[in-house]
């Protein structure tokens, strides 16, 4: 999978935006990033304190651009578009003690052009990186919500690696019906750039009528509209996460599914069976998980988890620029 994101961002290098740039694990990930020259980190704080702690880890970060909120020579320019994005939300004094923050600032770096994509979260909260996409980036046109996916790899028995992804797992805590249908429409788009040809299970504890419920109809309703606005895709549901994935469970529940036995992209009717479910997978089923993707929004914006570790910032750096459009 990397190899494949690798290769991409060779043919286009990007910029990615680190709000946190001084954080060791960040300067690690840049270091091994820079030795790539596929991708250039932009990292955000006061330049004598991130070399010093490059310096400090014995990290070269030679050819990291850095940024520093309070020397900015086009900060004016920033908290005037920044007052236009926010206009009658927030007054310019605002804006400018936002932009003196490390994820305002590099939020808006992506949204005036000076970066590609951006990844925080080390030690800023999920909300602390979600919020200032939402009021700056925004969602893209025909959306209404920022979701998120997971991507699981492990290694299969032929060889190859298994790729699954499943959705929403970490931002929508009870989905409408509306809201499933746009996150199986951004997840469908996110497994492809993974690589992935997705045939999509909408999830449930029950499989073509053989359970009764609210959360049965919203799923069962939800893969109806799913199916009506990309009928392209392949798409199946309600299913039960057995008939989902077993060929022997499929020929019993819904022999007819052109999903049931082979899903490899799920989407779950609430975070409770997201969150569960991947995490499942991730520590029982011995998949590698890459996430939360965040999915909607203009640009690549990802969030870390703030007890993340180099090789993760490294690893979620690729998937973020990954999803830059050529």
């Amino acid at each position: 999978m990397f190899e494949f994101l690798i290769k991409k961002l060779k043919a286009h290098p990007r910029k990615i935006v680190f709000t946190e740039g001084s954080d060791p694990r960040i300067l690690e990930a840049s270091a091994r990033l820079l030795s790539g020259t596929f991708l250039t980190p932009v990292l955000v704080g006061k330049a004598e304190e991130i070399q010093a702690a490059a310096e400090d880890i014995g990290f070269n970060i030679r050819g990291a651009e850095i940024m520093d909120p309070t020397t900015f020579s086009e900060m004016d320019k920033m908290v005037e578009t920044m007052l236009e994005l926010r206009k009658g939300k927030m007054t310019e004094e605002q804006c400018r003690a936002a932009l003196s923050q490390g994820n305002y600032f590099g939020t808006m770096l992506i949204r005036m052009g000076y970066a590609d994509a951006l990844l925080g979260g080390a030690t800023y909260s999920t909300a602390d990186t979600v919020r200032p996409a939402l009021q700056i980036i925004k969602t893209k046109p025909g959306n209404k919500i920022v979701s998120s996916c997971f991507i699981l790899v492990r290694p299969s028995a032929t060889g190859d690696r298994e790729v699954l992804a499943m959705a929403d797992c970490a931002i929508n805590i009870k989905p409408d019906e509306e809201q499933l249908v746009e996150i199986a429409r951004e997840t469908h788009a996110t497994a492809q750039i993974f690589g992935i040809d997705p045939k999509i299970a909408f999830l449930s504890y029950s499989t073509h009528g053989s359970g009764a419920g609210e959360d049965v109809d919203k799923m069962r309703n939800a893969c109806a509209k799913a199916k009506e606005i990309m009928p392209d895709a392949v798409i199946d549901g309600e299913l039960q996460f057995d008939a989902a994935v077993s060929p022997r469970v499929c020929k019993t529940k819904c022999p007819d599914s052109p999903v049931g036995g082979r899903a490899n992209t799920f989407i779950f009717p609430d975070i409770n069976a997201g969150n569960i479910g991947y995490k499942i997978c991730q520590r029982m089923g011995s998949f590698e998980a890459y996430g939360p993707i965040l999915q909607g929004l203009n640009a690549p914006i990802n969030d870390l988890s703030r007890g993340c570790n180099a090789q993760e910032v490294y690893s979620m750096a690729i998937i973020t620029a990954g999803l830059c459009e050529d």
